[in-house]
């Protein structure tokens, strides 16, 4: 059986990145047109050289091995800071910042994302009931509940 484009890239990298315990592989896919995409982060963020260190021994291996037959663009940079959190790795770095948690069931909460443990994240709400006061209210969230994490942006 074939090894898919992105399984293949996905080994490479976590070949190139395996000496540093603070980068991590968030993913990779290949778009339509020939657009491949490597999203890379690291514990305390990860820096254009890093990326560009990433690009360089990935388009040298998949030349060397012609492991994509048709034209490619490669992009390898971190996360847009839109994009929702994947991997476990990125949820310390935004302790304290405010999340919007989308659940399984179709739920939407949003807080300051103030503690992560291996089975969940605790966010701090404000809710508000009609005609009174808003309360703060701390929610317990397991990962298995959770089908999407954003940071929201505030521009103070």
């Amino acid at each position: 059986m074939a090894v898919s484009i992105e399984d293949r890239v996905k080994a490479l990298v976590e070949a190139k990145i395996a000496d540093r315990e603070d980068l991590f592989l968030v993913g990779v896919k290949m778009h339509p047109g020939g657009r491949l995409e490597v999203l890379v982060d690291g514990d305390t963020g990860v820096g254009i050289q890093e990326c560009a260190e990433i690009s360089r021994y990935l388009g040298f291996q998949l030349e060397e091995e012609d492991a994509i037959s048709h034209a490619y663009r490669l992009e390898v940079s971190s996360p847009g800071i839109d994009a929702p959190l994947v991997s476990m790795r990125q949820y310390p770095r935004n302790v304290g910042r405010n999340v919007q948690v989308l659940l399984h069931e179709g739920i939407t909460k949003e807080g300051e994302l103030m503690e992560i443990t291996e089975e969940h994240i605790i966010i701090k709400e404000k809710i508000k009931e009609k005609g009174k006061k808003a309360v703060e209210h701390q929610s317990t969230i397991p990962f298995g509940a959770i089908k999407t994490t954003k940071v929201l942006i505030s521009f103070k």
